[in-house]
């Protein structure tokens, strides 16, 4: 693969960009407090914004490493705010990328997080050459998967019992799109 480390990505209404220590506020009020939004991730809900300042503070000398991915999601016509993240993991030996995401609650239903996904997914065909993109969603929370098979991913599988989110273990229902896709 090409790592080129995470780089800025536009889309129609949306700007992809590198965290800043400056984004801790904005996250720990938009998303991370949020028990709603945290309800399916693998991090416990912000309970005050120094927790948000910390978590940022541990990601930002990752953007040192050419294969690190992480964006914060901002929207165009509301300035440099962020509303949620959107992350990729490689698997070098696999040439694989499996993308996480999550989004404040104010934007949810809106198309956002696919046309985030969607810049990411070509972002990691095009620019990183990786061979396949997958991700995976508690079956309890049916609208992450439907992101994903917005941006063209199939569905594999459901692995029972795989997975620990803050609801407990859970299973984890897996899709993905291979670049000759």
């Amino acid at each position: 693969m090409n790592h080129c480390g995470t780089q800025k990505l536009e889309t129609k209404r949306l700007i992809l960009r590198r965290l800043a220590a400056s984004d801790a506020e904005a996250m720990f009020r938009n998303w991370a407090s949020d028990p709603e939004v945290t309800r399916f991730l693998t991090w416990p809900t912000h309970t005050d914004v120094n927790v948000t300042k910390h978590v940022i503070g541990t990601w930002l000398p990752q953007y040192e490493k050419q294969d690190y991915y992480h964006w914060a999601i901002t929207l165009k016509e509301a300035g440099d705010e962020p509303i949620g993240t959107i992350h990729g993991l490689v698997n070098e030996d696999l040439e694989q990328i499996t993308i996480g995401y999550c989004l404040g609650r104010a934007w949810w239903h809106q198309g956002i997080m696919s046309e985030a996904a969607q810049a990411v997914i070509d972002f990691f065909f095009d620019q990183v050459h990786a061979n396949s993109i997958c991700s995976y969603h508690d079956p309890n929370n049916p609208h992450s998967g439907m992101v994903m098979k917005h941006c063209g991913m199939k569905y594999e599988g459901t692995r029972r019992a795989s997975d620990r989110n803050n609801t407990g273990i859970c299973d984890a229902c897996w899709y993905s799109i291979l670049q000759n896709e």
